[in-house]
């Protein structure tokens, strides 16, 4: 009899273009190695051009779903994406208590605030909730630069912004901050910045000219809760994550009219491509 992998839950919402939110975390679980379940906290309506709506799920249906697979299946790790409401958050915040993720289980918040455009997607309230509910019950927050503008107001324009950023982020309570470099548009490579309150891990990598980079933070949170799932520790976890999404971006394909997906894509065919 086969042994169950490793099993890593993604509490988030529902893309039904399949290029980001739940379905980018799934093939990117699986691509790792690991077993993928979901909370689903929302379905959106939206392609490859735009979301043109969506539908929350009421917070204690999320909460249950969280509960139903730790207390069945277990989980090893897991990780947030869209939460869409300050309700959601809190809902989503008690149910990880009582199944001690964030506690003994390792919890990656990928603060899902701003589209592809910057825009703003989430009210303040659940911004707020966002910063003193989930960010101090965090093993890793994973924000990109449109969100670290949200949620601390630091607007990052070249590297000493981004540990300025880091430390404001830092301060919300969570055990580690990765801020990501991929919209340091004037950069001309792509360096994230990992930073535990007392120490900074530059992580470089290339720039590539490639529109087509939707799920590119769900794709990493993923990767990186994939490792904390195997044990290990978080830069380690981060350093895999960062060559996995290099490797999704240089991956990436075209989808319908507007912008297609990063790929995991490339680490399973032929059974090549390891990392």
């Amino acid at each position: 009899m086969a042994v169950a992998p490793p099993k890593v839950l993604t509490i988030a919402g529902s893309d039904s273009g399949g290029g980001a939110g739940l379905q980018a975390d799934l093939r990117t679980l699986f691509a790792c190695g690991v077993h993928g379940m979901t909370a689903v906290t929302a379905v959106t309506v939206q392609n490859s051009m735009a979301v043109t709506g969506y539908t929350e799920i009421p917070p204690e249906v999320v909460a249950a779903q969280i509960e139903a697979v730790a207390t069945d299946i277990g989980v090893d790790a897991a990780k947030t994406g869209m939460l869409a409401s300050a309700a959601i958050i809190e809902a989503v915040a008690e149910a990880c208590d009582r199944v001690y993720i964030g506690q003994s289980i390792p919890f990656v918040v990928d603060p899902v605030a701003a589209s592809m455009h910057g825009q703003q997607l989430l009210a303040d309230s659940a911004l707020d909730a966002l910063r003193t509910v989930l960010f101090p019950r965090a093993t890793l927050v994973t924000p990109n630069l449109d969100e670290v503008r949200l949620l601390t107001g630091v607007e990052v324009r070249d590297h000493a912004d981004q540990r300025k950023a880091a430390e404001a982020l830092f301060e919300f309570g969570p055990q580690w901050v990765l801020v990501k470099g991929g919209h340091l548009w004037d950069d001309p490579g792509c360096l994230d910045v990992l930073y535990d309150g007392s120490k900074f891990i530059e992580l470089p990598g290339p720039r590539y000219d490639v529109k087509d980079t939707h799920g590119s933070g769900d794709t990493l949170a993923s990767a990186i809760t994939s490792r904390l799932a195997r044990g290990e520790d978080v830069p380690t976890a981060v350093r895999f994550g960062k060559e996995f999404i290099i490797r999704s971006v240089a991956a990436a394909y075209p989808l319908g009219g507007g912008v297609g997906p990063v790929s995991p894509l490339w680490r399973l065919e032929g059974g090549s491509g390891q990392i």
